[in-house]
């Protein structure tokens, strides 16, 4: 689990092509102060597990999987990334609950002269997701929802502190550029409670209420 706080600008020292994915080395000093194998460390807001770790460089690999959904499937030796380490508990939730696990890609369309906002093209099927005011995670950083406009590709738009800018990757994008998408895991265990009500529903009966509020499927 993270915060989509990140905690350091990493490098892709190299990526080894592997049967099913690749293997990339990528140097970070704060991430690998403590990291061993096993770790859980979030590159571009993918969560990877370290296989083996060297001063300032650690190991990943990742899955063809990993590879389709992901902007990883691009990525070069001398790039940089995002990097963040799982979140320890009892520490402070600075952004909001990432998983790590990307729902899609999307493309940075610009930033917006007038207003200041950087916006993005995402697949349709993502943007019922987002929420004005609610949070989306891009390339691991956790960030507020401007605005949303429904279609086919959607859009949203998004307000980059200078920060943000300075800290991240997103202060290197150029528009085209190809960034990764974590909707609000929130949004989707809603989704799925909704579906098995109103399917509870159609199947001729209402959904039942416990006692502790929970939906529960009508028999």
């Amino acid at each position: 689990m993270f915060t989509g706080i990140v905690e350091e600008l990493g490098t892709i020292e190299s990526v080894e092509p592997l049967e099913d994915g690749s293997r990339l080395t990528i140097s970070g000093p704060v991430v690998t102060q403590d990291a061993k194998h096993g770790d859980s460390i979030a590159v571009n807001g993918v969560c990877l597990t370290v296989v083996t770790t060297e001063g300032e460089r650690f190991t990943v690999d990742v899955v063809s999987e990993t590879l389709r959904r992901s902007s990883l499937k691009r990525i070069a030796a001398g790039e940089r990334v995002n990097l963040e380490r799982a979140m320890a508990l009892g520490e402070r939730l600075g952004g909001h609950i990432v998983q790590g696990h990307v729902d899609g890609t999307a493309v940075l369309r610009g930033t917006d002269e007038a207003t200041g906002l950087t916006s993005f093209d995402l697949p349709g099927h993502l943007a019922h997701y987002l929420v004005e005011k609610g949070s989306i995670t891009v390339d691991g950083v956790s960030l507020t929802v401007v605005e949303v406009v429904d279609g086919e590709p959607a859009r949203f738009s998004i307000a980059l502190i200078p920060t943000t800018k300075d800290l991240t990757t997103l202060g290197r994008r150029a528009a085209g550029d190809e960034v990764n998408i974590e909707v609000d895991v929130l949004a989707k265990h809603l989704e799925r409670l909704s579906a098995a009500q109103l399917a509870a529903q159609s199947a001729g009966g209402p959904a039942v209420t416990g006692d502790n509020g929970g939906i529960r499927e009508a028999r």
